[in-house]
């Protein structure tokens, strides 16, 4: 076998190879754990190996990776001592990565016993002995918040961006122990729970006032400022709905506060100089009634109308141009209101401003203000409030029973738990206090707004262990796991069918537990696995701070960003929903494209704005995350690739084996040399040859030269600096790999290590904290699950909602005083 090859087997291959070893031994059926004999042979094998080829860097004098393994002896397992070196060991043996591949190895079917018997040792000990990791109560971060606060009360605002940006621990801002408190922050919530407490109840002014949104120009949000043909009638947001007959335009959503007439206002793009933007010439309105609550309200123009697109913007402020004198034809303008058309409005089709003499052509929208309430109509109930006001009293002695209903119902969905007398007692107080002088709504907005800045609806507060029970794993209770569960896959609270089966103890019944799971994917809320895990695993939520050059990229605009950013969404949520292969995230045969993304991708055959999924050629070149612009663009810089920082992505996240951080003092790459350009692979020759950088840099390159086909904003090209690409490169395992197709062929075959670095990142969101060594059997436990279930991805996630780190809790150590009490 050859040696990249037998590299490439991964812990799977060596636990199939190990099995054969075992049976041939033993004359057991493979997969099946031999004799205690051949344990305890395995065992006697593991001190004389890492003496062997192991202590000559990681002893008590070296001590490299800062690992030393003079001490650790084969009962440690059985005894669960040095859980962390030994769990380094596995993993980098089970890879191939230890010892390095410039010294001696031990023999294949050494190794595969060693790797096996490890393997094994550690996830008999961890099982007889579970720990599900310290407990810490933590805290809703923003996303979380402003998502239960729309699923308890129906309020649709974003919330997120009123509250301060929560900090980041092993890559996700979930996790408890970074999710600090301080008084500003409770300043913010209070102020926030005061304004939706308001909304809720429906005590906001009836004065009129404007809600505005804006439209970039590049057209980054529904087709602003691109005559295209709207396919569909949702926008890449979801933000609203325009007929499929229509171009440009927007569409948002828009809650009405009562009954009564409000204005709709474009205001059109009148010249590229912000100056003359939304001057009064260039707004247009048309007034609608609306009835209290949602409605999606939309502009846009009819597709039969709108000019010839090939027709170019006249100028005459920079390079003159003789402007045509003929007098601008009016376009129909169309007001949508919840799918059907509210009204028309005549615009011009272009504009002549004296100052600039530019005429646009064709017209767009810059920007939509909705205007109103005028001539308000009753009070107005919206669906939300009627659903929070289950009852109206119509005398003051059903006032009391009334107000006791609605807050408990609202506690037990807030709280996350049924709720008794004593625990509404003091709600009711603060409602009595704000009811006297005042009216009943007014009471019940000040006990909405207490308990929206309530510990028990701000903190995740479980239940408190057993009596007696003192250091020790136990199961958490049925309405702990479905907080549990419901923050995991919907970033929000429990909804009532949840929370119903957490209440009457069937959440754990056979069959459940796993009608749930698939349930709540299917449900639109678990589009927040794909904002907030996938956000944050993919690093999508830096795609908005890239620059990238325009001189050296000018057809990038932030409709282009926004296209990638959606092709990576939908493609991660389709993964998800359709439970496909976790293995379709390294090569995939589909992905999800409009006209922008497929042109900036050179696919023919895409017309519209409309996202929808593509059949991939394999000559594309494209197909998985590698393949996709989103990705390619944030591991880039604003003018050039890096080599290093998409070799290093591919560590960090496929493979879950990110290299050391690099010391303070590495020089910058030169992008020069004796007068010439250099290609980024010239420029890291130069660098490797400090011997410091190149142990790193060995096993980042060669991954990140595989992807140098894509330029800094996922487009392919051929050359760079004036010289052909070569997108060869040789593995630490000196293993071959030759551009885009060669690096997902390594990894698909190293695709039990995806699936575990997977299953690993997912499991840190889940359970948000950081994976210990007494983690990690169940890790690989998973990923050889769904290795078996032909990788499916919802398999990993009902492995981990079904692990004891999911489903337990340590009980905090109690001293002996309080044990005899």
């Amino acid at each position: 076998m050859a040696k990249g090859a037998r590299i490439a087997l991964g812990l799977s291959g060596l636990l199939a190879a190990s099995s054969l070893l075992l049976s041939a031994q033993s004359g057991a059926e493979p997969g099946v754990i031999g004799p205690d004999a051949i344990a305890q042979d395995r065992a006697a094998m593991v001190e004389p190996l890492l003496d062997k080829y192991c202590s000559r860097c990681h002893n008590d004098f070296d001590h490299v990776a800062g690992l030393s393994v003079g001490d650790l002896k084969a009962s440690d397992l059985v005894d669960g001592r040095n859980a962390e070196a030994w769990e380094k060991i596995l993993r980098r043996m089970a890879t191939g990565e230890m010892p390095p591949h410039s010294k001696p190895q031990p023999e294949l079917a050494q190794r595969a016993a060693v790797v096996e018997w490890l393997d094994s040792a550690r996830a008999q000990y961890v099982a007889a002995h579970p720990d599900p990791g310290r407990s810490a109560v933590r805290r809703l971060n923003r996303t979380e918040y402003a998502n239960a606060v729309r699923d308890l009360l129906g309020v649709q605002a974003d919330l997120a961006r009123a509250l301060p940006p929560d900090n980041s621990g092993f890559g996700f801002d979930n996790i408890a122990d970074v999710l600090s408190v301080s008084p500003t922050l409770m300043e913010r919530y209070v102020a926030v729970a005061g304004k939706v407490a308001r909304a809720a109840t429906g005590l906001v002014p009836k004065r009129a006032f404007v809600t505005t949104w804006q439209v970039p120009k590049d057209g980054s949000v529904m087709n602003g400022g691109v005559p295209a043909f709207n396919e569909r009638a949702v926008d890449a947001f979801g933000a609203g709905d325009l007929p499929p007959a229509s171009r440009g335009g927007t569409a948002v959503r828009y809650v009405a506060r009562v009954d009564g007439l409000y204005d709709v206002v474009a205001w059109l793009n009148s010249n590229t100089n912000n100056e003359t933007d939304r001057l009064v010439e260039d707004r247009y309105s048309l007034r609608v009634g609306l009835t209290a609550g949602e409605h999606r309200i939309g502009v846009s123009f009819r597709r039969q109308t709108w000019p010839d697109e090939s027709v170019q913007f006249l100028r005459n402020d920079t390079d003159y141009v003789p402007l045509p004198l003929d007098t601008p034809k009016l376009l129909p303008m169309d007001v949508w209101v919840d799918g059907k058309r509210a009204g028309t409005v005549q615009v011009p089709s272009w504009r002549m401003h004296p100052r600039y003499s530019q005429r646009n052509y064709p017209r767009d929208v810059l920007q939509l203000d909705v205007a109103g309430p005028y001539d308000a109509k009753g009070a107005g109930v919206t669906p939300q409030q009627a659903a929070l006001f289950q009852c109206r009293p119509r005398t003051a002695a059903e006032e009391g029973p009334c107000a006791q209903a609605i807050v408990s119902s609202l506690a037990r969905r807030a709280w996350r738990r049924p709720v008794t007398a004593a625990d509404v007692a003091p709600l009711l107080r603060i409602y009595g206090a704000a009811r006297a002088g005042t009216s009943f709504e007014q009471g019940i907005e000040a006990a909405v707004e207490a308990i929206l800045v309530s510990p028990q609806f701000l903190f995740v507060v479980e239940s408190p262990p057993p009596t007696g029970i003192s250091g020790a794993a136990y199961g958490v209770s049925d309405l702990d796991l479905a907080t549990r569960l419901a923050l995991f896959l919907w970033s929000s609270i429990p909804d009532e069918r949840l929370l119903a089966l957490a209440e009457q103890g069937r959440l754990r019944a056979p069959g459940v537990l796993d009608a749930e799971i698939a349930r709540m994917l299917a449900d639109p809320k678990a589009q927040a696995l794909t904002d907030n895990f996938a956000g944050q695993w993919l690093y999508l939520r830096n795609l908005d701070q890239q620059r990238p050059d325009i001189t050296e990229f000018p057809d990038f605009d932030t409709r282009l960003r926004s296209a990638m950013a959606t092709e990576t969404r939908m493609f991660f949520a389709y993964v998800m929903g359709a439970n496909r292969p976790v293995t379709d995230f390294i090569r995939a045969d589909y992905t999800f494209l409009n006209q922008r993304l497929a042109r900036h991708y050179g696919i023919p055959g895409v017309s519209g704005t409309a996202f929808r999924k593509v059949r991939l050629d394999p000559a594309t070149m494209r197909g998985g995350l590698l393949g996709q612009a989103s990705i390619l663009t944030v591991t880039s810089y604003g003018n050039h690739t890096s080599v290093v920082k998409r070799g290093k992505w591919v560590l960090d996240n496929m493979l879950a084996s990110p290299p050391p951080p690099p010391p303070p003092d590495v020089p910058a790459l030169k992008a020069e040399h004796d007068g010439r350009k250099l290609t980024a692979r010239q420029q890291l020759e130069l660098h490797r040859a400090n011997p410091t950088c190149a142990a790193c840099h060995a096993k980042m390159d060669p991954l990140g030269f595989a992807l140098e086909n894509f330029d800094a904003v996922g487009a392919w090209r051929s050359v760079d600096a004036g010289q052909d690409i070569d997108n060869t490169a040789v593995l630490p395992d000196g293993r071959a790999i030759a551009g885009f197709t060669g690096l997902q062929q390594v990894l698909m075959d190293r695709r039990d290590e995806f699936a575990q670095a997977f299953t690993e990142r997912l499991m840190t969101y889940a359970l948000a904290r950081g994976l210990g060594p007494q983690d990690m059997p169940a890790v690989r436990a998973i990923a050889r699950k769904a290795a078996q279930e032909d990788y499916r991805v919802q398999t990993i996630v009902r492995g981990i909602v079904t692990s004891s780190a999911f489903t337990m809790r340590r009980a905090p150590a109690l001293k002996v005083a309080e044990l005899k009490r």
